[in-house]
């Protein structure tokens, strides 16, 4: 039991270090050492929450509060991960039995607080959260103040309550530059953006890996050429399930709008940022062993004894699929929107060689600000920097012009966010003609949808469509202009201008 301890002490502290690889295998170490001990399945659930292996995580969690009496901390790590399935129902009465347990609790009051936030239901998000200050110092929870404050249109007196603090923390200072741009002080903002995420970057320990992205797509690009290609196996359809629809495209450029609209057509089940594809890479390594890993080991499918590989991904997704509630047989349809699911396209078109993929496209440069204004956790950390988001950018336009021409195009369907708040009808109507679904007005009825889409984009998607975000980065030029170079191939394949000139144009100033 000792020994357990010592696990769980280990994956404690990485986890607040925020190395989740560190406290994933010491939380399985203390897992196997005491299977049924509460917090050993309370940690591991709550680091594979935290890794957004979310059905995996729910099962932990849930286990703990099986193996012993229920806790309000463990009852909060549940909701939290049920929030991020958009099961916000759910999350509710686990807050409401936290609050049973420990009524004066600041965690449970003040998630619980945010939870009302995310559905719209401000005055029960302020009321919670002033029994969270009852509870606690004000400072504790003047962040939520802010961002409902925000949310009203107050901007004023959130910047007065964030300018009165001593200190501000990377969230509260990315708050404030928010806050900033929407009163038109955009040198400002930008300086708070900038000065945030290096804050958070310090407090993270995370990084940037460059060199080892240019060599892992260099080595996808290497192994997948048409040669190649058309030697690997391609999976049957499996009949007797839901399908799933990959919307891919860069955080922030509109992907989660497009999921939402297709959650409202009746044939289709949201999905949201599942982690499936990502885990197929390590599946492969384990399937085909050798000297050699992934891409160049998918060569022992060209023979007859590798050639179940695209079978066994496909079941593997599928199984997954299952366990997070999304193959029950009311759907014909799920969405996956998981981030850079591009960069494993031939694995889809090995898996599921009929389901179809949506690109989202937006103006890289608006890409560009929105990534730097929010706190993301995809994209190998890329958002901590403009250098380091411009640089995945542009690597991911050329993987993704490779894959078009290696693979015999990479989208079903490529959408223009632009184009789409423009003319949302017209979009809407190719779009379902491409999943071969007839229009229904509820695709395009967002305010009127009570789901929550669990991204940073829930506040947007519930509004009504408009033109605010588009052309954004014309605030920013002065401070986008050294970035421009790199995402010239990029604005000019989807017919983007800068400021009324021709990319080429505006990176040559």
């Amino acid at each position: 039991m000792s020994e357990a301890l010592e696990d769980l002490q280990r994956a404690r502290i990485a986890l607040e270090r925020r190395d989740l690889h560190g406290a994933y295998h010491a939380a399985h170490a203390a897992l196997r050492a005491a299977p049924r001990n509460t917090e050993s399945h309370a940690v591991l659930g709550t680091v594979l929450s935290e890794m957004s292996d979310l059905s995996s995580g729910e099962w932990h969690l849930r286990r703990a509060l099986e193996l012993g009496p229920p806790q309000a901390h463990h009852l909060v790590n549940l909701a939290v991960n049920l929030i991020r399935q958009g099961r916000t129902d759910e999350a509710d009465a686990c807050f409401a039995e936290a609050d049973r347990l420990s009524p004066r609790n600041l965690q449970v009051l003040a998630q619980w607080s945010k939870l009302q936030e995310l559905r719209g239901e401000l005055d029960r998000a302020e009321a919670l959260l002033e029994r969270a200050t009852a509870a606690s110092s004000a400072r504790d929870v003047e962040l939520l103040r802010v961002t409902y404050l925000a949310r009203r249109g107050r901007y004023d007196e959130a910047l007065a309550a964030l300018d009165g603090a001593r200190a501000l923390s990377g969230d509260a200072q990315l708050e404030r530059g928010r806050i900033l741009d929407r009163l038109g002080r955009h040198d400002e903002a930008w300086r708070d953006w900038v000065e945030a995420k290096a804050k958070l970057a310090a407090e993270s320990g995370a990084e940037y890996p460059r060199d080892y992205i240019e060599g892992y797509v260099a080595a996808l690009e290497n192994f997948f050429v048409r040669a190649r290609v058309e030697l690997l196996p391609r999976a049957s359809v499996r009949a007797d399930t839901p399908q799933p629809v990959f919307i891919v495209g860069l955080p922030r450029s509109g992907t989660t709008l497009i999921e939402h609209v297709l959650a409202g057509h009746s044939a289709v089940r949201r999905g949201g940022e599942l982690t499936f594809v990502g885990e197929w890479r390590p599946l492969v390594d384990r399937l085909l062993p050798g000297t050699a890993r992934y891409p160049a080991n998918l060569v022992q499918t060209f023979s007859a004894d590798g050639h179940h590989a695209a079978s066994l991904l496909r079941d593997y997704y599928l199984a997954r699929a299952e366990a997070r509630g999304l193959t029950a047989p009311d759907k014909r349809l799920f969405t996956d929107k998981m981030p850079l699911n591009e960069l494993h396209l031939p694995l889809v078109r090995m898996a599921f060689p009929d389901a179809k993929v949506v690109r989202v496209v937006r103006h890289p440069l608006d890409v560009c600000v929105s990534m730097l204004s929010h706190q993301l956790t995809h994209g190998f950390n890329c958002g901590s920097r403009v250098e380091s988001i411009v640089h995945l950018m542009a690597l991911m336009h050329r993987l993704t012009a490779h894959y078009m021409h290696e693979l015999d195009g990479g989208a079903d369907v490529t959408l223009r966010y632009e184009d789409f708040v423009r003319n949302p009808e017209d979009a809407t109507g190719r779009l379902l003609h491409a999943l071969g679904l007839d229009f229904e007005p509820g695709c395009l009825a967002l305010r009127e949808r009570p789901d929550y889409a669990a991204t940073p984009s829930y506040a947007q998607v519930t509004q009504p469509l408009n033109e605010q975000a588009i052309g954004r980065h014309r605030h920013y030029l002065a401070h986008l202009e050294p970035y421009i170079e790199p995402l010239v191939p990029w604005l000019e394949t989807f017919g983007y201008e800068i400021d009324g000139r021709s990319p080429a144009a505006a990176a040559a100033r």
